[in-house]
Order: C-alpha cells, then structure tokens, then sequence
C-alpha cells in the first residue's frame, strides 16, 4: 500500500510545482474537450429539437439509432476516424492523422449523439405545446428555435455538461487518432494510461486527481443552474 501513499504524495508535489508539461497536457485537454463540445452542442441542438418536433415514418427507428449512437464504442470510433485519415484512407491526403483536429472529429462524433439524444427526448415530451405557444404569439421559426432553447435550457445544459464530461474522459479513441505525441497530441486521459503502464504512479494519480477536479467544478455549475428549477 506504500506505493500507493508515495503516488498521492509525489501527485501533490508535482501538482503544487506547477510542472509546464503537465498544465500543458491539462490545457490541450480542456481546450479540446471544449471544442469538441461546442461544434457538437451547434450540431445536436437544433437537430435535436427540430427531429423531435418533426413527425415522420420511421421516427421510432430514428430515436433508436439516436439512442444506440449515444453509447458508440470510442475505440470503434477511433478506429473508423484512423481508417478514414490514414495515408492510404480516403481522407489521407489532408494529413490530419496524428493531429489536435482529428481528435476533435472523434470526440465530435462521439459527443453529438448524447446532446441530441437528450436534447431530442426533451422535445419530443415537450417540445409540442412550446412551439404551439410560439406559433400562436407569431414567432417565426428563429423565434420559435430560441424560444425551444431558452424554455429546456436546464435540459440543454444538461446535455452539454454530459456531452463536455464525455470528451475530456476520453481516452480509446484519441490515442488511436492521436497518438499521444508529446507537446502535440498528449492529453490528461492517454497521459494518465501512458504513466500507469509504465508504473509512474504519482504521475497518473496527479492527472487522475485533475481529472476528478475538473469533474466536480461541471458538476457544481450544472447543480447551481438546475437546482432551483
């Protein structure tokens, strides 16, 4: 259990000397998440609301695949990103492989069926009578799409909170895009496995107590916006 003790107390250490590669890497991280985050929150929200006011044939198929699409496997997903970008792959020859940008797509594909999956769920409850109160105080369609987002906002923040959760805990599908290359494409979840198998405990437990840092702050904004609705 001592290397365990050690771990917490050279994760302090190296925390507390403000290492450069280390808030490097936690700032490559949460810049990526947040990225990620946001092209899918402009990507999933309105699909998300427009899809779940919308009535067609094979809705209840569509919500399926929506659904099934929000547990994608990331190391799948990684895989079919690197299939994609590869040298030899149909997208190869805009070099994006080993790149901040194609870990953006994976993580882009992996977050935006969550916040439309929610988002979607949301609008098919309610979404109805809120376009009907819109309609009937004759809003055109932007009107009606703000009013949708300002009325589920605390659903909305909901699933951006879980889409952000969901990139910045990812680790399968950016090391295959990635690589891990040091000052490059090293972010705190490949840092953190890297360090564990190579038995740098503090160090992966200093990144793994960021990460739960990090994890917490979400939690309290998304409590403190929620709590009193």
């Amino acid at each position: 259990m001592n290397f365990i003790t050690e771990g917490f107390k050279e994760a302090l250490t190296l925390l507390m000397s403000f290492d450069k590669e280390v808030y490097t890497i936690m700032g490559l991280s949460i810049g990526l998440s947040l990225m990620s985050t946001f092209c899918s929150a402009l990507l999933g929200i309105p699909f998300g609301i427009y899809l779940g006011l919308k009535t067609f044939k094979l809705k209840r198929a569509f919500t399926r695949f929506v659904y099934t699409a929000m547990s994608l496997p990331p190391v799948v997903v990684g895989l079919a990103v690197a299939i994609f970008f590869s040298r030899s792959g149909p997208l190869g020859t805009f070099g994006l492989m080993f790149t901040p940008t194609a870990m953006i797509i994976a993580q882009v594909i992996l977050v935006t069926p969550i916040i439309m999956g929610i988002v979607f769920n949301a609008s098919k409850e309610k979404g109805r009578a809120i376009y009907n109160v819109g309609k009937t105080l004759g809003a055109n369609r932007l009107q009606i799409l703000m009013l949708m987002i300002t009325e589920m906002r605390v659903t909305i923040l909901i699933a951006v909170v879980t889409g952000f959760g969901r990139a910045i805990s990812e680790v399968g599908a950016v090391m295959i895009v990635g690589g891990n290359i040091k000052g490059h494409t090293r972010v705190m979840t490949t840092y953190i496995a890297m360090n564990n198998s190579m038995g740098n405990y503090g160090m992966a437990i200093a990144m793994g107590m960021v990460l739960l840092i990090i994890s917490f702050i979400v939690n309290s904004i998304l409590y403190h916006f929620t709590a009193g609705d």
